[in-house]
Order: structure tokens, then sequence, then C-alpha cells
């Protein structure tokens, strides 16, 4: 039986929503500016800020980090709490748009924290060496940065056998969605990258499609068609207070989708995202043999492993990626595989862990939907 993750406090993330209630509390720029950064420098971290401290009750320089923010941290760790940001806030008049933002914090990891589960042998579910490729990541072709062959590169040095690019579709103007002329003319590279790898690594054309506010896609039947691999995902409408279901029932039946990317689209410390009835969307995933996303990019870490739990008693299948926009961000994966841990997931039920030929056969099956 895997450890309940609420018996764990996640020092750093503690501490770093601390440093964002400061931030908020600010009237200065420059200091909320500041005392954001530092929270960011916490969550990434990749030891808990305990096995910071040094013999002589000092913490170790953290960039980032100034005196001001450490007086926080020692708070923290000391009680658990800040008097100092407790009294910021009781001064600022926003105390109520802080608690706001506190309340969309939960369930969110930080990264020493997504390190000690993976390391964490009671955990069940999937591991580092279970995981063969990563399904959501954006290129040059729409808002990330990498060219194709870096991303070959970057997954390669990874240890993956395959990974699918799936930049934005034409409708989302925002984030430089690829024309149709422009996604043919990007599946042409793919197939030449493919070639010269010889087999040893598989890329897969992939596309993210936006989900609009009716539940229909931003591409066309013959459009999606054209791709190996179509992600669904919302992008607007994302802090309406109403109950969104039909629109994510909508895109859940649309043939051709394989994954729901980033399900309800919620960021940490600012929105909830869609508001639906989650277990009929779970229920109708399986229906149509779409699988849930957990998204590993830290502001989103959606599905969650308490919303993962449920979509796992549903039925669901599930994609584990990091939403990539440099190769960088590639070990965001980790974060998706963490909560995949907290939530029991068997390696089997998550087609990132599939060998290339049963993937390719999963994401060829759409095509008969």
């Amino acid at each position: 039986m895997p450890p309940s993750p609420q018996r764990f406090s996640d020092v750093n993330a503690v501490a770093a929503g601390s440093l964002r209630d400061l931030a908020y509390a600010q009237t200065s720029q420059p200091k909320m500016f500041g005392y954001k950064r530092a929270a960011a420098a916490v969550l990434a971290l990749e030891e808990p800020l305990t096995s910071l401290m040094t013999p002589g009750h000092r913490l170790s320089r953290i960039p980032g980090v100034g005196p001001a923010s450490e007086r926080v941290i020692f708070e923290v760790l000391d009680s658990g709490a800040s008097p100092t940001v407790d009294a910021a806030v009781n001064l600022s008049g926003r105390a109520a748009d802080i608690a706001r933002r506190r309340s969309l914090r939960s369930h969110f990891l930080s990264r020493a924290e997504v390190l000690r589960i993976l390391r964490d042998p009671r955990f069940d579910g999937p591991t580092r060496t279970d995981y063969r490729g990563d399904l959501q990541m954006h290129s040059e072709w729409s808002d990330g940065t990498p060219t194709l062959d870096e991303i070959a590169d970057a997954c390669v040095a990874r240890g993956y056998a395959h990974a699918a690019v799936t930049d934005h579709s034409h409708g989302l103007k925002i984030a430089g969605g690829m024309s149709p002329a422009e996604a043919a003319a990007q599946r042409e590279a793919i197939a030449r990258l493919n070639e010269r790898h010889g087999g040893r690594f598989r890329m897969i054309s992939g596309v993210e499609a936006n989900i609009g506010a009716d539940g229909q896609l931003d591409l066309s039947a013959e459009e999606a068609a054209g791709f190996e691999l179509v992600l669904a995902a919302p992008h607007s409408k994302l802090r309406r207070p109403e109950d969104q279901t039909a629109r994510m029932l909508a895109a859940v039946a649309t043939p051709r989708v394989r994954v729901l990317a980033h399900p309800r689209g919620r960021i940490t410390g600012s929105r909830a995202g869609v508001v639906a009835d989650w277990d009929a969307v779970f229920s109708a995933a399986v229906q149509h043999g779409v699988a849930v996303e957990i998204d590993g990019d830290p502001s989103r870490q959606d599905l969650d492993f308490s919303m993962a739990a449920r979509a796992l008693a549903a039925g669901c299948l599930f994609a584990l990626d990091s939403d990539a926009h440099t190769t960088s961000q590639l070990v965001y994966a980790e974060t998706a595989l963490a909560h995949a841990r907290l939530a029991g997931i068997p390696p089997d039920r998550i087609v990132n862990c599939w060998t290339t030929p049963r993937l390719l056969e999963w994401l060829r099956a759409a095509s008969a939907r």
C-alpha cells in the first residue's frame, strides 16, 4: 500500500507559497517581482530546504533569495507559517484576493518533492525507466523555441524511444498556431528526420487542437486526419464559474482525438480552470478510447494526483507529458510521473510507457472512430 500523499509536507511548496503571498501584499512592483522570483527559486530547488541548513543554522545560498525572503523561509521552517507574511497580508488591503490565490495552489508539487516521490519505493506507479517517450511538446513551428532536430537529440539523450511534437493548430493565433500548409510542411520535415534516425528513434507528428466554447476543435476532420496524434485542450473561458461539462464531452467524442490535454486548464495561484462533472468526462474518455493527460508543466500539474485517482477508478488511460517549449523543459515529464505515482497508476495504463509499435497501433486505431 503506497503512503498517503497527505502524510507528507512539501516544505519547499509551503515556503514558496508564503513568498508568493508576500509578493501580492506589496505596493512596489520591484518588491513584488523580487518575492515572486524567490518563490520560483525555492520551487525549483532539487533538495528540500531542511537539507540546505548549515550546522550554524544558516541557509545555504540560494540564487534569487535575498535576506528578506530568507527570513520568511526561516519562519516557515520553524513553525510552518510566517508571521512576517501574515502581518503584511493583513495590512495590504488585499487579504481576500491573496486568500483566493492561496486556494488555487492545492496539490502542486515542488521540484524537490517530485524527486523525493520518484525515489520513494513505497509508491506504486511508473518509474523513469518505464517512461518511453513524451507526447506533448512544442517547437519553433508554433510557440516553442527548439528545432525538430534539437528536440530529437534531447529526447534520445533522455533515452526515449519515441516522442510527439504537438504544435498548436491554426485557431490559436496567440500561440502561433500552424496553418494547414505549415502543418503539412512540418510533417514532411518529421518524415525526413525519422528516415535519418533509421528506427532508433521515432518522432510522431502531432497537433494540439484548441477546444472552443462549444466543444468543437479548431481543425477540420480532414485536417485532423493528417496527424498521427491529435491532442485536444481548452485554452479559453477557463475562469468561468458555470458548468462546462457539455463542452468537454463534445471534445472527447470528436473523432481522431486521442488525448484530452491539461483537461482543466488550471494555473497555480491564478485560476482553477474549467468547471465540469469530471467523473462524467472521465467515463466518456473511457468510452471513446481517449487518454487523459497529466501535464507536468510546474504551473499546470493538470490533472493532479487527486483528480488522476478519480480518472483511474473510472478506467481511463493516461498520457504523462512535459508540455515543453524548450528542450530543458523536457524534465517536466518527471512532475507528471510523480503525480501518477501518487495516484498509483499502473504503467500499462499509461500510453507513454508502451512500446513504439503498441503506441502507433493505438494511434492508428483513432482513424476508425
